[in-house]
């Protein structure tokens, strides 16, 4: 079987396609050491497995606002009970989860081919809630109509576009401060834990409390209580899919990971998913209600396939129905979508080791981002809220995926899945909670590379890392972490400034420096290469390893210098104190 296996890898790696994506032994000058092509196969399994979830959770979200669907009962506005809305709203639920499907097939498989990066793309969850219950609201109550929202999308995604090709969303990510970069990735890796922890895509150990923030949960839908969504503290920890999640999906997962089994992550999530599908058993994920019904039901389909009928280019342009509220809406799915993506990325890039430390920068950046933002546009065509980088991507990246063939295999997962939207919509939250505290846990260890020996650099970190998780935004943790880094820092400068260096923090060389004249410039390799008159300018230059960083101005993003040529800088715990001075000095 490993000579097999062997052979194929060899092979695919020799061919043009294992050139095309930089696999070990192709012989591109910046293959990727470690790269196989059935491990990249695997990781690409792993990842939509893990986000296999969006496609039901994604649709139950978005069809809470009725999407294209029309109340006229006067008596009750939202048509809570009424029959024939309702049956319209069942059919824009199986609308969305073809457009979910869709969209996260096309966008993942561009990422992939395009940037060559292992980082899967779809409607990204937070946002879809917001789309659904702030902006559109429940069954349309909300300030801007399904349509209109929808034109607040695709008129962002062409923004993010322009923003991606003169390389501003790329300088972004490169001129956060370090310790922002790293406290986000930490920060993903918590809020992973929380998704995984929670009902809705996890196992369902917490939940919402009165008194306190969050509690301990693990009692059944049926038991929690109506009117606080609280477990009575008999049912606690008592739910039977609570276990099968954290012994099948959790141990397990983790005993064979411990013994380096290869698809490890994907046989927890196989196995949990199978014990639940059975109906008369406690686990089972089709219970005899209406919805349990309704879902195995569809089950039961298998093979079917459901055109998109009502939400389907479905923008309306008349933007004066709306007013503010449409701009207001714009904005918020402009901001948070850029921080959001921007931060998922630049994350799951460092997790995949694809980071240039002497311009902060990775690997496709310029085109990963133009993948994203092209991808919002075509979502919203499909009836579809934001697309974004997906943090369940660790998990692929935890199995070993280090280029776009893993999200190439994720994009045809989820093409296959619009086929076989039954079975694929009908793996069990509680199947991939224990999967993405794994990948959080994983995550969080690059939390001893921050700098918490200056205040200055450590508590914008902390609080970063910390609003993430706790306000379910990875776009807050950002904002957050920068405006408290943006606030000390600038004051600590003030005050040097007017006491003429007199007044300073004790320690302020242990900070680490920071300057928006990032290495490579603001704009995109390939465009700086098109103004100074390259004709192939679409071609990467080659850098000689000689080459000083000031040379980096013409850099492609795509040029990475291997980590075992950079040049670590100086950590201030090794440092004398008179190093640190003469330091200061210059």
């Amino acid at each position: 079987m490993r000579n097999w296996a062997t052979k194929i890898n060899d092979a695919v790696a020799r061919s043009v396609v294992g050139r095309r994506f930089r696999l070990e032994g192709s012989g591109h000058r910046h293959e990727r050491k470690g790269t196989r092509f059935l491990t990249e196969v695997r990781a690409g399994l792993t990842t939509f497995f893990a986000m296999a979830y969006i496609i039901s959770v994604n649709s139950n979200i978005l069809a809470d606002c009725g999407g294209t669907c029309v109340c006229n009962d006067t008596a009750d506005p939202t048509c809570a009970d009424n029959t024939e809305y309702n049956l319209c709203v069942n059919i824009v639920r199986r609308d969305i989860i073809t457009a979910t499907a869709a969209i996260a097939a096309l966008s993942s498989f561009c990422m992939g081919l395009f940037a060559n990066l292992p980082i899967a793309l779809a409607p990204g969850m937070g946002l879809n809630a917001y789309f659904s219950y702030n902006v559109v609201g429940w069954h349309g109550t909300g300030p801007v109509s399904y349509e209109l929202a929808l034109t607040a999308v695709f008129v962002e995604g062409f923004v993010f576009v322009g923003l991606s090709v003169l390389g501003l969303r790329q300088w972004l990510a490169r001129a956060i401060p370090k310790s922002i970069k790293l406290a986000s990735g930490v920060g993903i890796g918590l809020y992973l834990t929380i998704i995984g922890l929670t009902y809705s895509a996890g196992i369902g150990a917490i939940t919402g409390d009165i008194a306190t923030p969050l509690t301990l949960a693990g009692c059944t839908i049926a038991e929690k209580d109506a009117n606080n969504g609280v477990c009575p503290s008999s049912t606690k920890m008592r739910n039977p899919t609570l276990w099968i999640g954290i012994f099948c999906g959790g141990i397990f997962t983790c005993l064979l990971m411990m013994y380096r089994v290869k698809g490890a992550i994907i046989a927890g999530i196989l196995l949990v998913s199978i014990i639940s599908w059975p109906r008369p058993t406690d686990v089972t994920f089709f219970p005899h209600t209406p919805e349990g019904d309704d879902s195995f039901d569809f089950f039961k389909k298998v093979v079917t396939f459901h055109p998109i009928e009502k939400v389907l280019v479905a923008q309306d342009w008349n933007l004066r129905k709306a007013g503010g509220q449409f701009g207001l809406a714009f904005i918020t799915f402009l901001y948070v979508d850029i921080l959001d993506a921007t931060g998922t990325m630049y994350s799951m890039a460092r997790y995949a080791g694809f980071i240039d430390e002497r311009t902060q920068d990775f690997e496709g950046s310029a085109i990963a981002y133009v993948v994203d933002a092209l991808s919002i546009s075509i979502g919203s065509l499909m009836g579809s809220s934001p697309v974004t980088a997906f943090v369940e991507s660790g998990a692929g990246i935890a199995e070993g995926g280090k280029t776009g063939i893993t999200t190439m295999v994720t994009g045809l997962c989820f093409f296959i899945s619009i086929f076989f939207a039954p079975i694929f919509a009908s793996i069990p939250p509680w199947a991939t909670g224990c999967t993405l505290i794994l990948v959080g846990s994983m995550m969080t260890k690059v939390a001893a590379e921050i700098n918490w020996e200056y205040i200055g650099d450590g508590v914008p970190a902390f609080i970063c890392l910390a609003v993430m998780p706790f306000t379910y935004s990875i776009a807050y943790g950002l904002i957050a972490g920068i405006l408290s880094y943006a606030l000390l820092n600038t004051f600590v400068w003030i005050v040097e400034k007017a006491s003429g260096g007199r007044v300073s923090p004790h320690n302020k060389g242990y900070k680490e420096p920071w300057t928006y004249k990032i290495p490579g410039g603001v704009l995109p390799g390939w465009l700086v290469r098109l103004m100074h008159g390259k004709k192939d300018f679409w071609r990467e230059d080659i850098i000689d390893s000689d080459t000083p960083s000031s040379a980096g101005a013409s850099a492609s993003e795509n040029d990475v210098v291997p980590s075992s040529a950079v040049v670590e800088s100086k950590n201030p715990a090794t440092s004398t104190e008179g190093e640190l001075k003469s330091e200061k000095q210059s």
